[in-house]
């Protein structure tokens, strides 16, 4: 054997006798180990403790992963080779999902327990206020953005489940979001199919209503959250309510309501099914839409959509196919030419304000308020009759007024108003050419241009009612039409005192009364002096009954108490200077019997804003009072049907239907007037002349060729002008007959029998007169009331109109004019009619 060959080994520390206690040989050498056991040493020893990588880290022999803590994430897997080392495990898949999941609700909670409702857009709040004809029909929107909130409850069903059927048909069971229908909108998209809206209703209602039409992906979060937390605010019904109040639908419309009149010229209440499918379109592409009525691009596509929707109607169980079919027979549902913003221009201006001053005055509303928009005004104002005013006034100045080649016929005004007496509601109104030729007065709201002698009715009611104090000391006497006053020129006036009336300005001191000419009429009946306009008698006659008898008369009869000038004896033959709208009305009163009912130009008033609109209270047909005995105002009727018939209103003959009414003219001139009626209808006209730079009336002789302009002329033409074209395919009336009055008492000094022969108006109607029963007063308008008894002194309260037609009450506690010899040309802070010094009683008649 070998010398190299080992012995046969021992146990480490062997059991040799000598043998040391660890193992070493007596001399502490290392025991000598055969290969095979040193493997096996070192396997155990890995096993135990594990081996080192080259970076002398340890590793792990099982799992390949470094030794000490396992990773948290075993990714690339350890112990596995190839792709599968990068195929997660079902456990690792399984933890991604769940730990994904639950982050994306923790974030979505997040967000929404932050996320706060913001306050609406301000755009959104901005409305226009918008005006309408009698017929329902618009007459004018003023406002920075044409849109007005309308009630969910004023959109037909229908029409609502147009919209829900085109773009969100889940929305009363969704949420708020519907990723199908996000997911849907996109497919369709791509594969170039129908265009859908991937958000709900609730969600552009949100975009339209609180943010912004950005597309940007921070938008779209917010949309998404406010849209899951506004069902804790508002119901379905309010978020459908809001969304069709806040869309866009071209032609300048924001909401449903603008967008029916933008297309249909009707109400959101009227649209039907088939309109309402179009509409639904508009929403999408408004550019394009909006002209659907001319452009054939338009029109195709408008087509195809309208479909599309009653389709989906169909579909959705919310339209029957028998109903469908007739509507797709019916035809598209065109809408009508787009118009044009006509604005302010020609009347509508002047109707507009004075629907606005009523509405302010009668439901406390300051102008602040009001611009701020939202309000639906309904007018008694009738269309047709505005037209046919304003034609019946240019045709008058296209044949006698010519400024270019006349000087005297430069600066010539109109004013005019027509008043229903059956109501007091104002169909027309002319006040001027128009906002859009720099005029911005309305002459016919306007003070500032006295009546003249159409003031004289309510000297005779006066009289008629309350009597006239003859001889000093004694008890009113009795005075009926027959009654004579002297009609002389230049006679001198005296007091119910028998004291003369002073003049500073005559050279006696004493005020010698003058008419239009000298002619020497002598002791005449009133009626023919009337009919004449003769002035004297009529002077006297007021002094005779009083200047307090004589005010109250008007005010009952309509007019305002700051517009009355009773400071000179001129006032019985009209320094007054009422505006034409109160004139009217009072002469309505005439009209109606006896009873007066305060002019009103507005019907109803809604008020609309993000909660849909209400009607505002106080704006119901004024009730009728009683202002005079129906025997009085039917017997100053047949007095003015006389001026007609064969006075200085002959004429108003070419009416050819029963009429009464008044000429009017005042002391030189500068002003001219005729106020008329049937039993239909009362219009007032007014004319005059001002030089808008330099305040004051002119006179106005020369004017239209004439040496002296009387209210018979010129504004008879308009009043009968207008009158055949509102009164055409009316019915012809007879007014009631007046009553048997008997003689009266005459002034002073009349002989027995008149040397002058006067003539006896005529009533025009057959039936037999009666005299008007004496009764308790009765203060409403119903069938069956009777009037009341002469001595009746019941007033209107309700509120009238500032500067002629609004401002205070009855008793005119505010408005336009003053009591003193000037009169203020001011309403409501524009110049209406000027400044002018009060007409002596030196005035003309006529």
């Amino acid at each position: 054997m070998s010398e190299h060959r080992r012995k046969p080994s021992r146990p480490i520390g062997g059991g040799q006798p000598g043998g040391r206690p660890d193992g070493m040989g007596p001399g502490g050498e290392q025991p000598r180990m055969t290969r095979a056991e040193m493997r096996k040493a070192a396997q155990a020893a890995n096993r135990r403790s594990g081996r080192r990588r080259s970076d002398g880290r340890r590793v792990d022999a099982g799992r390949g992963t470094p030794s000490g803590k396992r990773r948290f994430i075993d990714y690339p897997r350890s112990g596995k080779r190839g792709l599968r080392r990068w195929l997660p495990s079902w456990k690792q898949v399984l933890s991604v999902f769940v730990i994904g999941f639950g982050g994306m609700l923790g974030a979505v909670a997040f967000a929404y327990a932050t996320v706060s409702i913001p306050s609406p857009n301000p755009s959104t709040q901005l409305q226009n206020n918008v005006f309408y004809w009698a017929d329902g029909t618009q007459m004018a929107s003023v406002g920075q953005v044409d849109r007005q909130n309308v009630n969910l409850s004023e959109i037909p069903p229908p029409v609502q489940w147009d919209f829900l059927a085109a773009e969100n048909s889940s929305f009363y069971t969704d949420p708020g979001v519907d990723p199908q229908g996000i997911l849907r909108a996109v497919y369709h998209m791509a594969s170039g199919g129908d265009v859908q809206s991937g958000s709900t209703i609730t969600q552009q209602f949100v975009k339209n209503y609180y943010l912004n039409q950005n597309q940007t992906i921070t938008r779209k979060l917010d949309e998404i959250m406010i849209s899951l937390k506004i069902g804790t605010k508002y119901s379905k019904e309010q978020i459908l309510q809001g969304y069709l109040n806040t869309n866009y639908y071209g032609r300048g419309a924001y909401g449903i309501q603008a967008a029916a009149e933008a297309y249909y010229g009707i109400p959101a209440n009227k649209l039907n099914v088939s309109q309402g499918a179009f509409l639904t379109a508009t929403v999408n592409e408004p550019s394009l839409m909006m002209n659907a009525d001319t452009d054939p691009v338009a029109r195709q596509t408008a087509e195809a959509r309208w479909t599309y929707v009653l389709d989906r109607m169909v579909k959705i169980g919310q339209l029957s196919a028998t109903d469908e079919a007739k509507w797709k027979a019916a035809g598209f549902p065109t809408p009508k030419p787009m118009a044009t913003d006509s604005g302010m221009s020609g009347q509508v201006g002047y109707l507009v304000d004075a629907a606005t001053k009523y509405v302010e005055s009668h439901a406390n509303i300051t102008d602040q308020q009001f611009n701020k928009g939202g309000y639906q005004i309904y007018t008694t104002f009738d269309k047709n009759k505005v037209s046919e005013l304003s034609t019946a006034v240019a045709k008058m100045s296209k044949n006698h007024l010519d400024p270019q080649n006349r000087s005297a016929d430069k600066n010539v005004q109109v004013g005019a108003a027509s008043v229903d007496p059956k109501t007091g509601a104002i169909v027309a109104l002319y006040g001027g050419p128009g906002y859009d030729k720099g005029h911005y007065t309305d002459n016919a709201d306007a003070t500032g241009v006295p009546v003249g002698s159409t003031f004289k009715p309510f000297d005779l009611a006066a009289a008629i009612d309350h009597g006239a104090v003859l001889s000093p000391g004694q008890q009113p006497s009795q005075i009926t039409p027959s009654s004579k006053f002297n009609g002389d020129d230049g006679i001198e006036i005296k007091d119910q005192n028998g004291n003369y009336i002073t003049d500073s300005t005559d050279p006696t001191g004493l005020l010698h009364q003058h008419n239009d000419t000298n002619q020497k009429w002598g002791y005449i009946p009133l009626s023919l002096a009337m009919q004449q306009s003769v002035n004297t008698p009529y002077v006297q006659l007021g002094e005779y009954v009083g200047y307090d008898t004589v005010e109250q008369e008007a005010i009952k009869a309509g007019l305002l108490r700051s517009s009355l000038q009773y400071n000179t004896a001129g006032f019985f033959i009209g320094t007054s200077t009422p505006s034409a709208i109160r004139m009217a009305d009072a002469y309505s009163t005439f009209d109606d019997a006896g009873v007066e009912h305060d002019p009103y130009s507005v019907t109803r008033v809604l008020h609309a804003d993000s909660n849909g609109s209400e009607q505002l209270p106080g704006f119901d047909a004024p009730t009728g009072n009683y202002a005079m005995p129906a025997s009085t105002a039917n017997t100053v009727t047949n007095v003015l049907q006389g001026v007609v018939q064969q006075g200085t209103g002959t004429n108003a003959k070419a009416l050819g239907r029963p009429a009464a009414g008044k000429t009017g003219t005042t002391d030189d001139y500068k002003s001219a007037w005729f106020i008329g009626y049937t039993p239909q209808l009362t219009t007032a006209v007014s004319m005059f002349k001002e030089d808008p730079n330099n305040v004051g009336l002119q006179s106005m002789v020369g004017v239209g060729g004439y040496s002296k302009v009387f209210g018979a002329d010129m504004p008879t033409e308009v009043w009968t002008d207008y009158m055949t074209a509102a009164l055409a395919g009316q019915p012809v009336q007879q007014f009631p007959p007046a009553p048997p009055t008997g003689q009266g008492a005459n002034e002073n000094g009349a002989p027995t029998a008149s040397p002058t022969p006067t003539t006896t108006p005529t009533a025009t109607a057959t039936a037999s007169a009666t005299p008007s029963p004496t009764l308790t007063p009765c203060f409403q308008r119903k069938r069956g009331c009777a009037s009341p008894s002469p001595t009746d002194t019941s007033t209107s309260t309700t509120g009238g109109f500032t500067g002629g037609f609004f401002g205070g009450t009855s008793s005119g506690t505010t408005g336009g004019g003053n009591t003193s010899g000037t009169t203020s040309g001011t309403t409501n802070g524009g110049t209406t009619g000027g400044t002018t010094t009060s007409p002596s009683p030196k005035q003309p008649g006529g």
